[in-house]
């Protein structure tokens, strides 16, 4: 039988050795990346059956890496290994295309099961997950009036903008990056600062730490 073959993303160079090291009795690590731009153009160029990847990454997060990688890459199969374990990251990363979801706490036995399941065709979610997912259903607690959109509210384009902007790059660097003009940028950076009633560059890159779409 072929073995898988299995791309990683992970900023952390050290999680990515250590997840090598786990995976590999399970399939062929056929590249490991720190990013989510690099993520989506080396699963273009390697085509892997399956895709390790994180929410947190630099350059572009591992929701809308995810997004795109559904479209470039239908075969590949996605798994989410993340310190985020709320029903709201949860829910929107099987939105865009997840097959599996496991937290950074699993254990090596949890992660070969995982990798079992998803290639039987299966979805996989870590039983931690699961519980907390079926309590935020269970329980709907209202929002006040001051309480700012979550991050999945905003488009994919906006979250991009949101997150090199917090990750301090300029305008001008964010305009040739996403390959937009400058004003487009500036564009997107106020109807943010709109959708989230934040009012600051200060402000936005605390929101983007918070919500996991950068770090520090």
């Amino acid at each position: 039988m072929t073995r898988p073959r299995i791309l990683m993303a992970d900023d952390h160079s050290l999680v990515l050795a250590g997840l090598r090291r786990l995976v590999e009795d399970e399939g062929d690590v056929v590249g490991m990346v720190e990013d989510g731009r690099a993520l989506v153009e080396e699963a273009q160029r390697l085509r892997p059956d399956l895709i390790f990847l994180d929410i947190s990454m630099p350059l572009l997060n591992g929701l809308d890496a995810a997004k795109q990688l559904t479209k470039l890459v239908p075969d590949s199969k996605l798994i989410f290994l993340s310190m985020h374990a709320t029903p709201t990251y949860v829910t929107e990363a099987f939105k865009v295309g997840a097959v599996g979801y496991l937290v950074k706490q699993s254990s090596a036995m949890e992660l070969k099961q995982a990798i079992q399941t998803v290639l039987r065709g299966q979805h996989y979610m870590t039983p931690s997950v699961t519980k907390d997912m079926m309590g935020a259903t269970l329980h709907h607690p209202s929002k006040g009036p001051g309480c700012k959109r979550p991050v999945n509210a905003l488009a994919p384009r906006q979250r991009e903008v949101l997150q090199l902007i917090a990750e301090g790059k300029s305008t001008r660097t964010i305009a040739s990056m996403l390959h937009i003009s400058i004003k487009t940028v500036e564009f997107h950076r106020t109807k943010i600062m709109e959708e989230l009633n934040l009012h600051s560059i200060a402000e936005l890159t605390r929101y983007a730490i918070t919500e996991g779409l950068a770090s520090l």
